[in-house]
């Protein structure tokens, strides 16, 4: 028997056999039925307080604003998924006032060194955002590991403003998060920061110095 087994028959013994959930009640996590509008402005409020960075768009000129973004800052690169859609129309569109593009395609064991050293930027898509907390929700995945936002000094995300939720628990219950989640969910408010020197707060210690947003409306 297992160590987790042996846990879980502990506490069966002590409920007589039987393990259920217990009541919770979550209406203490409900707030008012936020507009878009006001979603968007508490998001970019609360987002832009840790030194994010918010920049509206539309699907015809994320990609501009994107190449303006990556120019101001003298990237070299781009880091993007080889499958995703994002990836695919940055591809497509061969701009010449986009850095060179890097694809994602290859075991971290072989690139490790260029990823952490020589990767400039790197782009993502987003699973929604939390407008209370200024949040991004990022369901990482085989195409878009989780490194794509943790390594490289300047971290884009593209967000959709219909997919903003007032809450976590709302975007839990609205995304059906019970039926199924990936091994590894990320929320992501501001660049990294830490406090653990002198108990000083520091942004870009670690990680990404830099988080844009790039919100399609």
């Amino acid at each position: 028997m297992s160590a987790r087994e042996t846990i879980l028959q502990r506490l069966r013994n002590r409920t007589g056999g039987e393990l259920t959930v217990p009541e919770c009640d979550f209406s203490v996590l409900e707030r008012p039925d936020w507009s878009t509008t006001e979603r968007v402005e508490r998001f970019e409020k609360m987002i832009e307080s840790v030194h994010g960075e918010v920049h509206h768009c539309t699907e015809d000129s994320w990609m501009d604003r994107l190449a303006e973004v990556l120019a101001t800052r003298g990237a070299r690169n781009l880091l993007v998924a080889k499958a995703h859609e994002i990836g695919q129309s940055l591809r497509s569109a061969r701009r010449n006032d986009l850095p060179e593009l890097l694809i994602y395609d290859e075991p971290i064991e072989s690139w490790q060194a260029y990823l952490f050293n020589e990767v400039d930027a790197s782009i993502t898509s987003t699973h929604g955002g939390i407008a209370e907390t200024g949040s991004l929700i990022l369901w990482p995945t085989v195409d878009e590991p989780r490194l794509m936002s943790l390594v490289a000094p300047v971290h884009i995300a593209i967000l959709k403003a219909s997919e903003l939720y007032t809450t976590f628990h709302e975007a839990m219950k609205a995304q059906n998060w019970s039926s199924g989640m990936p091994t590894n969910a990320l929320l992501i408010s501001g660049p990294s920061k830490t406090a653990d020197i002198e108990q000083t707060l520091a942004y870009g210690v670690h990680g990404p110095k830099e988080l844009i947003v790039l919100m399609i409306e």
